[in-house]
């Protein structure tokens, strides 16, 4: 066997921005002169906390010839300035890799960033991270905000803004520790806010190649699958398009690489270690890094867990050229609502039916039971769940295919085409696709909202007449999951989708 690899850990290392602020890193590296190819991994929840290996063990990479650094980003922890979402990220991460690259240690082989490895996160802050549909997204922007982003590091903030501890609480109700909250409720349109922070719109310009990570049950699904596909199609260089590498698991926000998603398990082959996930991270940044042919961009650019039959499969592409798009449409005698209505699903479009009506009290909206959400359990637990009691509210359309009498894969994107009126000015339409087993357990897919004013533009909002249809376009962004025989295919239709506020 070879010798163990002795490993260095230098803490709190000292990185200057162009603005003269001190961000703080620890490095692990092998214990010898180097130089060593360099992964930099930045973090707004404290680069000491065990979140950080969830990313990539820095222990095992170490051990695999890398220095990895882990910074705390601007105004987080041991780092120096005043942390607000997004915006100093895009100099202080620049800045960071120059810094890198420079260190003694550092191979700092150019160009100085050569590969990135985004896992679960956004392409758009504006919708898919604070708003979706053009609704805000309340448990997730309060929890976040509040515990992960602001009450975990209270000490930095009270230093930073000199406020008395005794009135965090206050503070934080009323502004002052949380700035950025606030401006997010005074921008709800995609405006000049939301343009210069958006990835998406960058995509032209990004030009190196990346490993896009995601889940089935990810907050940031959208997003993942959107940098993947925005980067392939329209990146700067031909590395960069070439370059491109997706992997989506049957995985939640948070727990990254678990075989569990909510109440629901997916074997042990839903598990990142039996994946082997820090394996193709290191692959990554050995080719890219180090010039080592791993035989990464030989293997299809595309991994996907295929939820049913609850396995892995390699794919040429995304979305698949061999899926067929599949309409399936609504069908009632005028009474969807509940389980137990006359909602129907079938890919035969409706002949003279009746709509279906029901009564959305704001006072009293659906509740969230479970799907792709963050951050915390307190306010909504994420993944999947039974939906049985939630399709039991009579303000809730159900719609379902009879029992399957074989097996029907759905893979791919999944949207909603939903012609309604309402007696308001405005109000939100919601929609989730559910999977019903033989004893009736409804497991929850994926999901979407789209907020009325919104149906034509994130941009330009628009009231619309009450009584009057309108055709809204409900994105449920995607799912891979084999429905089996005996199972059946459920749509359940809403106004809302709501993760309540604990006192």
């Amino acid at each position: 066997m070879p010798d163990p690899i002795s490993i260095r850990v230098e803490t709190n290392q000292p990185a200057t921005m162009r603005d003269g602020t001190l961000l703080y890193a620890d490095v692990y590296r092998p214990d010898g002169p180097g130089p060593f190819p360099t992964i930099l991994q930045r973090t707004p929840y404290d680069k000491a906390s065990p979140l950080s290996a969830l990313m990539l063990d820095p222990m095992k990479a170490a051990r695999a010839g890398f220095a990895l650094v882990i910074q705390d980003t601007r105004g987080r922890y041991t780092s120096g300035g005043e942390f607000y979402c997004f915006v100093d990220d895009i100099n202080d991460g620049y800045d960071t890799v120059e810094w890198a690259a420079s260190q003694p240690w550092s191979s700092g082989r150019p160009p100085h960033l050569a590969a990135i490895a985004p896992n679960v996160t956004a392409s758009n802050y504006h919708d898919g991270w604070t708003y979706q549909g053009g609704a805000f997204e309340l448990g997730f922007n309060v929890s976040w905000t509040m515990l992960q982003l602001t009450l975990a590091n209270f000490k930095t903030h009270s230093a930073v803004k000199n406020i008395p501890q005794a009135r965090g609480a206050e503070l934080l109700k009323a502004g002052g520790l949380a700035d950025y909250f606030f401006d997010w409720l005074e921008h709800p349109s995609y405006d000049d806010y939301w343009e210069k922070l958006c990835v998406e719109d960058q995509h032209s310009n990004i030009n190196v190649p990346a490993l896009n990570i995601g889940g089935w049950y990810d907050i940031f699904l959208g997003g993942t699958i959107r940098n993947f596909l925005g980067m392939r199609e329209k990146g700067a260089t031909e590395d960069a398009r070439r370059g491109q590498k997706l992997i989506i698991g049957p995985w939640q926000h948070g727990s990254r690489g678990g075989s569990m998603a909510g109440d629901h398990y997916f074997g042990v082959a839903a598990d990142a270690m039996a994946l082997g996930l820090d394996e193709i991270h290191l692959r990554w940044f050995q080719h890219w890094l180090n010039g080592q042919d791993t035989g990464l961009l030989d293997e299809p650019p595309v991994k996907i867990f295929v939820m049913g039959d609850d396995v892995w499969r390699d794919e040429n592409e995304w979305p698949l050229a061999r899926a067929q798009a599949t309409s399936y449409y609504l069908h009632s005698g005028g009474n969807a609502n509940t389980l137990h209505g006359d909602g129907g699903l079938s890919p035969v479009p409706p002949a003279d039916e009746p709509p279906d009506i029901f009564l959305y009290n704001p006072a009293n909206p659906v509740p969230t039971r479970g799907g792709p959400l963050c951050c915390n359990p307190y306010f909504a637990a994420n993944g999947a769940f039974n939906q049985k009691e939630i399709e039991a509210r009579p303000d809730v359309l159900v719609y379902s295919t009879p029992e399957l009498e074989r097996d029907v894969e759905v893979t791919g994107p999944v949207t909603v085409t939903l012609w309604a009126a309402t007696s308001a000015t405005d109000t939100d339409f919601t929609a989730k696709l559910v999977d019903v087993c033989e004893d009736g357990c409804a497991r929850n897919l994926t999901d979407g909202i789209i907020r009325a004013r919104y149906r034509e533009s994130m941009s330009s909002p628009s009231l619309v007449d009450p009584g009057r249809a309108y055709c809204y376009t409900i994105d449920l962004w995607a799912t891979s999951n084999v429905f089996k025989a005996g199972h059946k295919v459920r749509l359940e239709v809403s106004s809302s989708n709501f993760s309540p506020l604990r006192p």
